[in-house]
């Protein structure tokens, strides 16, 4: 595979119609931007993604381990590495559109956040109340607790209310 550099990347996407963050992304460096030009950084960066996916993926079962903040993250370090994954992650069913929504600056609808915020205090009341019995660990998961959701909260934008599905095109001659 032959070698590109970013400027190139970046001029293929704009013929493409791609965004840039220089053109209002969210901060995010999306499929290229800002690919690790030396190997090391790249494979550093592919190996976090990866460690992120792994961790994305047993908060699909676990409950309390957010899920889509790992693949946010994951995102973000296969940006840096491998836009082909990076794209991989942003199209995964049921979670690729949330990541998406983040990185555009669309943030969460008000009924995830409702139901990570009450995820997140399960966990935390269940956690430092009923299993662990060292109270720095306690006061420790409280903050984290604390801290993600003043996170999720005031930070990350709350989007506006699901719109209908698009219209099919299919209309019926039949009368009300």
């Amino acid at each position: 595979m032959p070698l590109v550099n970013v400027a190139e990347r970046r001029a293929r996407r704009a013929a493409r119609g791609g965004r840039t963050a220089a053109a209002g992304g969210a901060g995010a460096p999306t499929s290229g931007d800002s690919v690790a030009r030396s190997r090391v950084a790249r494979a550093a960066w592919f190996g976090l993604g990866w460690i992120a996916v792994g961790i994305g993926g047993v908060g699909v079962v676990v409950p309390g381990l957010p899920t889509t903040g790992f693949m946010i993250l994951a995102a973000a370090c296969f940006a840096r590495s491998s836009p082909r994954f990076e794209q991989w992650v942003l199209h995964l069913p049921g979670i690729g559109r949330s990541v998406m929504n983040y990185r555009s600056g669309l943030g969460m609808p008000r009924r995830a956040k409702v139901a990570a915020v009450s995820m997140m205090g399960v966990a935390v009341a269940i956690s430092a109340g009923l299993v662990l019995d060292n109270n720095a660990l306690r006061l420790g998961i409280v903050a984290a607790g604390v801290i993600g959701t003043w996170y999720i909260i005031r930070r990350v934008p709350t989007s506006p209310a699901a719109t209908a599905a698009p219209s099919t095109g299919i209309t019926s001659d039949a009368a009300p």
